[in-house]
């Protein structure tokens, strides 16, 4: 038997030779999409399952109704399941998965136009970010809430952004817009919430 040493702390797995080994969790996934792969539909189910709950969230903050966001979810279990020979076992499978969620996502919002930029900048100007931090006191799911309640390009810029950690280079080559207008997108959609939560602290 090799040697090797595991660091539990930090969930690293090394052999002798410093090289990574794969966690018993990533083995199972690794075996799931294999047997997912093969057309196992008691696997599929399993995958679905497991992923549907975290993806569902996602898909409602990007399109902001749930109805719809239920289409965008079985669209992207669709295309994640007629590419998933494509995922190598590189990386978080999750974090794989995301993307196409997400690509899903910017498909629909782009279909039905919208990622309109212009009016809803000039719609949100004249608005004042002058809110302190410390007086934002709200919970998670009413942010979430409000998220969702971001016009269409507020909100995919945001999400994107502060939620996904893509970069304003990422987003643009996405969106087919510029760095400038992300920057600005995200500038205007922080600006249209802090707004909503200033009016809510106030009633």
């Amino acid at each position: 038997m090799v040697p090797f040493c595991i660091y539990v702390g930090h969930e690293k797995f090394m052999d002798q030779k410093g090289r990574r080994l794969n966690t018993v969790a990533e083995n199972f996934d690794l075996q799931l999409i294999k047997s997912c792969i093969k057309g196992d539909r008691v696997a599929q189910k399993v995958l679905y399952d497991r992923l549907a709950p975290r993806m569902f969230p996602l898909c409602i903050r990007y399109i902001g109704d749930r109805v719809q966001a239920e289409d965008v979810l079985q669209d992207g279990f669709i295309t994640l399941f007629t590419h998933l020979e494509s995922y190598k076992g590189e990386g978080s499978f999750e974090g794989w998965a995301r993307r196409i969620f997400v690509t899903t996502a910017l498909m629909t919002l782009r279909k039905k136009d919208a990622l309109k930029m212009s009016e809803e900048i000039d719609q949100a100007r004249g608005m004042k970010a002058d809110i302190p931090s410390q007086g934002q006191n709200i919970g998670y799911k009413e942010l979430m809430t409000l998220v969702m309640s971001l016009p269409p390009g507020f909100r995919t810029v945001f999400n994107m952004y502060a939620i996904e950690g893509y970069s304003h280079k990422e987003i643009a080559e996405a969106l087919g817009i510029s760095e400038t207008t992300s920057r600005t997108q995200l500038s205007r959609a922080r600006t249209w919430l802090q707004n909503r939560i200033k009016e809510r602290e106030n009633v």
